[in-house]
């Protein structure tokens, strides 16, 4: 059971969600405490992987938490993700052998264990035409909800 606490709603309609993931976050007590309240904001963010095979979430805006001390953490700062060496180098490979790909966060969430782990997915960005063609099918299936 997950208990969700931000959906980037955005990336379904902008981009085609090519493979999913899980992965854990390094972060300090005051920014769990500030995720837990719902001060976050991961629909700006993306996902970069380092040269030396680290995998970083830039755009993840944790607001500072208000009841913290003087060790309260930056808002910008970019969060390190937890995942699997072979899992980062098999990112790592799709990205550079196929142009147009990113990785964006879809969730956040907390975990059966307690913990907060985020999901990202590798996508491709839609064009235009694709995004009239899912709007005008959501409306189509809209249409058909209300008749019955």
């Amino acid at each position: 059971m997950k208990n969700l606490i931000l959906e980037n709603r955005k990336v379904r309609f902008n981009y085609h969600l090519l493979e999913v993931l899980t992965a854990g976050l390094i972060l300090k007590g005051s920014e769990v405490k500030s995720i837990l309240k719902g001060d976050s904001s991961i629909s700006e963010g993306y996902c970069y992987i380092t040269p030396n095979g680290e995998i970083f979430v830039k755009g993840f805006t944790i607001q500072q938490y208000s009841e913290a001390t003087y060790n309260n953490h930056n808002q910008k700062d970019d969060k390190k993700l937890l995942l699997n060496k072979k899992e980062i180098e098999d990112l790592s490979y799709k990205m550079e052998t196929n142009q147009g790909l990113t990785i964006i966060p879809t969730k956040l969430f907390v975990a059966d264990n307690g913990k907060i782990k985020i999901e990202i997915a590798l996508c491709r960005g839609k064009k235009q035409y694709d995004k009239r063609v899912d709007k005008k099918l959501k409306d189509i299936e809209r249409e058909n909800q209300r008749k019955f």
